[in-house]
């Protein structure tokens, strides 16, 4: 039995939430594998039931868990956290946690800009944008659609590899993300979006909007991006 301190100041939940992560470190517990159920870890550790469902919670909290109905209690992929003060690339912001980012390219094409298009990037009537739509990978699992519009000074990127970072080959002909206003919503994903999520149709997502600035505080370019909210978590 791996009986817990009781004479510790720290609570019983928050010592057996220590062991629990601790084993999800060590590889005890991999990602998608299931946890002990109640009881056993009541057993294993000496503890009340209600200590357990406590840590449990806790962790589900966290991220580190999830619960299946009916089936148990299981560990969770790693959520991507990104800062929404700053602007950060998601090639950039997967490194940062460990995650091996990667991205599959939908499309890249010219078309007519729509009101939103002509407001937010300042572009005369009748101008044409660049659209990109990409589905971002974090460790080889789809998590994020993008969409993006540029303006007509940015048609190189039709000719572009943009399997890495957009930011970083825009970084190469000295354009630098500075600023973004930020639109974030709920919504449930269509029957694209869910094939290109690898999830069902309906599933809830987090919808971000962005208007992106470069250095010289000119517009850059607009974003829309479908975000699975088991795996991205945004700070605020």
């Amino acid at each position: 039995m791996n009986t817990l301190r009781t004479e510790s100041s720290r609570p019983l939940y928050d010592q057996l939430m220590q062991r629990i992560k601790d084993d999800i470190d060590r590889g005890i517990y991999p990602v998608g594998s299931k946890i002990p159920p109640e009881h056993e870890l009541e057993r294993n550790y000496g503890v009340s039931r209600v200590t357990v469902r406590r840590a449990l919670s806790e962790l589900t909290n966290a991220g580190l868990l999830e619960r299946k109905q009916g089936k148990g209690t299981f560990v969770s992929a790693p959520r991507i956290a990104q800062e929404m003060k700053n602007v950060h690339s998601f090639h950039d912001t997967c490194a940062a946690a460990g995650i091996t980012p990667g991205t599959r390219v939908l499309r890249v094409r010219e078309q007519a800009a729509d009101a939103d298009d002509c407001r937010d990037l300042q572009l005369p009537p009748e101008a044409k944008v660049v659209e990109t739509m990409r589905v971002r990978m974090a460790d080889g699992e789809p998590v994020v659609l993008e969409k993006n519009h540029f303006s007509m000074a940015y048609a190189y990127l039709e000719e572009a590899d943009l399997d890495g970072s957009l930011y970083g080959l825009l970084g190469d002909y000295g354009v630098h993300p500075a600023q973004a206003v930020h639109d974030l919503s709920l919504c449930t994903a269509t029957t694209e979006q869910a094939k290109a999520l690898n999830i069902e149709p309906g599933a809830a997502l987090l919808h971000l909007r962005e208007i992106i600035y470069d250095q010289r505080g000119r517009p850059l370019h607009t974003s829309e991006q479908w975000i699975r909210g088991d795996r991205f978590v945004f700070r605020i």
